[in-house]
């Protein structure tokens, strides 16, 4: 299991875990209850049910990075193409915008 922690802002806005079965994400309830909550995502509105998918959500897969970049971070890090929940736990911690993508280490799990 691979467990990222969501910001929107710089402010922890949710979880997204990969494990056997596929990927859900789902809000972290103080930031649900904050005044000024924003959805990370047209496609992931606020709500406090978890989004579950078999593939990575469109919106996490878009922010990892293609072409030239993408090359790069693979020869670099050594990662697979195909990882796409290792791609986006490698290089998405400073994306343009404001959601960034933070793993969460084995121990915090």
């Amino acid at each position: 299991m691979r467990k990222a922690e969501i910001k929107m802002k710089e402010i922890t806005a949710g979880w997204l875990v990969q494990d056997d079965k596929g990927y859900s994400f789902v809000y972290d309830d103080a930031y649900l209850q904050r005044d000024n909550a924003e959805a990370v995502s047209l496609t992931l509105p606020l709500r406090e049910m978890h989004y579950i998918s078999s593939t990575l959500f469109p919106f996490f897969d878009g922010l990892i990075p293609e072409g030239w970049l993408l090359d790069i971070a693979e020869k670099n890090w050594k990662l697979n193409s195909r990882d796409r929940m290792g791609l986006l736990l490698s290089c998405c911690r400073d994306c343009i915008g404001a959601v960034s993508v933070h793993p969460v280490k084995e121990e915090e799990l």
